[in-house]
């Protein structure tokens, strides 16, 4: 029996270990830093058809369909006056009963959860040290060791363990971007509004069947380091005021007083991609690569590479690096490209983006091109 450690309980260790759970060839262990989950999170998640795919295969199907939305539309506005710019029919790119889907992040956490035994996962519990020996051992914070056949990180942006493996490879920056979200009941419109501002965009999309939806905004910030490694700052209420008046400001949307549960963070980013040589070990979700959030793709790629990861060790394969290469260029190309266009200020290349939008939503072969290849594969 092979022994997998997973290390991180969000997305894509949670989604991994069921994929392991489903086969007696494995035992593992999933060690988390955090002493517990929190699902009391109702902000939003995107899963678009690459993802949604995959998880119908572990039942993500019969989640009750109150939990989830399947917008058919992603709907482009003009932030400062609202006026339509144009809109993406993204039931195109459903198929096989693998529809695009919103919900809560914290519900999906819970799906994944749902089939894991308890006893598998190890809370309160860091990685202080690996040895590449016969085996991986990983020295714990716990003061104990254990030996593994297989190391799959998955801890985040800031992964810790990564830098352990790769302790010369500083390789997250500020993306000059900050995020505000929060959530929204009984908008006007449904599926996902998108709206482009200057310096900024914000996008509005529900979450559920019952009215709730996730807002979320990127916000152009130039921050000093020490304040971007502020966690203080960001709690703080008078700049949370500064930012909710920011957009205030700058859109006819009427959200304020509207928008609860707010809260704000900074925006990292991989500058590359950084991998391991060291035997069996894998890296999936922001530990492998943190992409600009403006093409919805993180937690879809997440799910993507531990399918992967599953893949090639049930396999005994040594392609997945040079599968996601591939696959993480296409998205990041389109990521920052997202964000560079959303982000636009002057009105006259803003009057040209805009009906390049226009002719581009219309362009089947571009869509397909753009969004398909992704969704799709």
């Amino acid at each position: 029996m092979k022994k997998i450690a997973i290390i991180g309980c969000g997305i894509s260790g949670l989604y991994f270990a069921n994929l392991l759970q489903k086969n007696l060839e494995y035992d593992y262990t999933i060690f988390e830093k955090r002493p517990n989950l929190d699902y009391e999170d109702g902000y939003g998640i995107q899963l678009s058809v690459n993802s949604i795919k995959l998880l119908n295969k572990i039942g993500f199907n019969k989640i009750n369909s109150y939990e989830v939305f399947n917008p058919k539309e992603i709907s482009f506005f003009d932030a400062k006056t609202v006026k339509k710019i144009c809109k993406i029919d993204i039931t195109k790119f459903n198929h096989d009963k693998n529809y695009y889907t919103t919900l809560k992040r914290s519900n999906l956490i819970k799906f994944l959860l749902k089939n894991i035994p308890e006893e598998k996962i190890k809370f309160n519990i860091e990685v202080r040290d690996i040895e590449y020996l016969a085996k991986i051992k990983i020295n714990l914070s716990n003061n104990q060791s254990e030996e593994f056949d297989y190391l799959v990180v998955a801890d985040g942006v800031f992964s810790k363990t990564k830098s352990i493996i790769l302790p010369e490879e500083k390789n997250i920056e500020f993306n000059n971007s900050v995020a505000l979200r929060g959530n929204i009941k009984n908008y006007e419109k449904e599926d996902i509004s998108l709206y482009l501002g200057k310096d900024f965009h914000f996008v509005i999309y529900p979450v559920n069947q019952n009215k709730e939806f996730n807002f979320i905004s990127i916000i152009k910030k130039n921050l000093k380091n020490a304040e971007v490694f502020d966690v203080s700052l960001f709690n703080d209420d008078n700049f949370l005021k500064s930012l909710t008046n920011e957009i205030y400001n700058k859109t006819s949307v009427q959200l304020e007083g509207k928008i609860e549960n707010i809260k704000s963070f900074p925006i990292f980013v991989s500058r590359s991609l950084k991998i391991s040589s060291k035997k069996n070990t894998y890296f999936v979700g922001d530990a492998l690569y943190a992409y600009p959030p403006s093409f919805a793709q993180g937690a879809s790629q997440s799910i993507e590479a531990s399918t992967e990861v599953f893949e090639e060790i049930k396999n005994n394969g040594n392609g997945y690096y040079n599968k996601r290469i591939k696959k993480i260029k296409l998205v990041n190309l389109r990521s920052r490209l997202n964000h560079f266009i959303f982000h636009l200020s002057n009105p006259i290349i803003v009057f040209f983006r805009n009906i390049i939008l226009k002719i581009l939503v219309k362009n089947k072969k571009f869509l397909e091109l753009y969004l398909g290849k992704i969704y799709r594969n």
